[in-house]
């Protein structure tokens, strides 16, 4: 097997991406990624990373390969727990204060800030529509950033996400409450889940 048909071979045991890491980890040289790119086999999607040319890019994946530091967040994280009907028009991510990579660019993300001592509360990972993994705020960090960003939301979107996620039964009270003191919405998250429950 050619070392170009490896890496295609790695691309498809990958759900059809490759990166420079696996490559240099089955010993093959990475001028073989400029031919297959040059050859119109892969496309270089993001720094270190290709996908097979031609097939369904999934640009949730996408968008986090361009920078470790984000998490998918606000509506797109209520779209992935079903807290919202619909399907969101652009990508919302949070980054740490001062994040200057090429996300911010991209008119497709709505890119929110946080310190970076509250980027990873309420991380956690979900399957992407495509199988890949993604980082992405937990259901009640995401009902605290929406009941902190509530101004710039859309009115329907916010109550419903609300009421759904009040009936949810695997719900975390203790959580949302420990999530709110650190984010300093606590009264306000209080507030909402009396009228709610």
């Amino acid at each position: 097997m050619t070392n170009a048909n490896k890496i295609i071979s790695i691309a498809n045991d990958n759900k059809g991406y490759v990166t420079t890491k696996q490559v240099k980890e089955n010993h093959i040289n990475t001028i073989e990624l400029t031919r297959l790119v040059k050859q119109g086999k892969l496309e270089r999607v993001s720094r270190g990373y290709y996908a097979i040319s031609n097939s369904f890019c999934d640009d949730y994946y996408i968008y986090q390969l361009k920078s470790k530091n984000c998490i998918f967040s606000h509506t797109t994280a209520l779209f992935f727990y079903d807290l919202s009907d619909r399907t969101p028009l652009y990508f919302d991510m949070t980054v740490p204060v001062g994040y200057n990579g090429s996300l911010n660019k991209n008119k497709n993300i709505v890119l929110h800030y946080v310190k970076k001592e509250l980027l990873n509360l309420g991380l956690t990972t979900v399957e992407s529509p495509f199988g890949m993994s993604l980082r992405i705020y937990d259901r009640e960090r995401t009902i605290c950033d929406i009941v902190k960003y509530r101004n710039h939301l859309d009115k329907e979107i916010f109550t419903k996400a609300l009421k759904r996620y009040a009936s949810l039964k695997e719900k975390d009270l203790n959580k949302l409450m420990k999530y709110a003191k650190k984010l300093h919405i606590d009264k306000k998250i209080r507030e909402y889940m009396e009228v709610l429950l």
